[in-house]
């Protein structure tokens, strides 16, 4: 199976020495594999978005790259972007609120702490960038959650024992909560990654409208009460829909 990965993969690679559409044959003589071979793989990368088939004759047929990896390209840079724009922003929410904030990615199955601010405050919470973490523990985490697809929340959902500091998550209590994270478009959590903390969270959109990353603050929970809390929630929110508009979002 890795071998046929290998070798499809060195198919796409093709396409960057600047030929836009190549034939089953052009493909072959260069991948040096057999023709069966190559239409397999090629049939395989189609189905799947990475290559477009522009005539349906095994024998005529021309390939060129897919929409596919526009979308992964896309969203690589979507990622790589956010990160540059949302730091200065961080920055100043932390100035602001004096707490720990963090920017929060999918990655696969986890949730990824791709950049992070500290508080001047003596509280030092255990995360890191480049940290990853369930997408079911946090409230960064559970917000990106909440925007996935029903599909692609069950696929999380219906993984294996849900733990949060060693007690268990009712996937059902869990389901509720990503439709109220969704509705009122904000997560809240408790005690989830490290006790006695508590976290808040709040989508950044990309120009497609889409949930790209979570603007996460986290600190001791007796900081996130009364005034306080509200303080915090109108900070965030602001800060967020900032670095979206700058994104493109509208």
């Amino acid at each position: 199976m890795n071998q046929s990965v290998n070798k499809a993969l060195k198919l796409l690679d093709l396409f960057r020495e600047g030929s836009h559409e190549l034939s089953l044959k052009d493909i072959a003589d260069q991948a040096r594999i057999p023709k069966p071979t190559a239409y397999r793989l090629l049939t395989v990368l189609e189905q799947n978005g990475f290559l477009h088939k522009s005539k349906e004759s095994e024998q005529e047929a021309r390939y060129r790259l897919g929409l596919k990896l526009l979308e992964l390209g896309n969203l690589v840079s979507d990622r790589l972007e956010v990160r540059g724009i949302a730091l200065p922003y961080m920055e100043e929410l932390a100035k602001e609120i004096n707490e720990v904030i963090h920017l929060v990615i999918i990655n696969q199955d986890e949730a990824t702490y791709i950049e992070k601010v500290e508080s001047s405050r003596a509280l030092r919470l255990y995360t890191k960038v480049g940290k990853s973490v369930p997408l079911y523990i946090g409230s960064g985490p559970k917000l990106l959650l909440a925007f996935q697809t029903k599909e692609r929340q069950e696929e999380i959902i219906n993984q294996s024992k849900l733990v949060a500091i060693h007690r268990p998550i009712e996937k059902e209590r869990l389901r509720v909560e990503l439709q109220q994270i969704q509705a009122q478009g904000y997560a809240y959590s408790i005690a989830e990654q490290d006790e006695d903390t508590t976290g808040i969270s709040y989508p950044i959109y990309n120009h497609q409208q889409q949930v790209i990353a979570a603007l996460a603050v986290s600190g001791l929970t007796s900081h996130f009460e009364g005034d306080d809390l509200e303080h915090i929630k109108v900070e965030t929110k602001i800060t967020a829909l900032d670095i979206s508009r700058r994104l493109g979002y509208r």
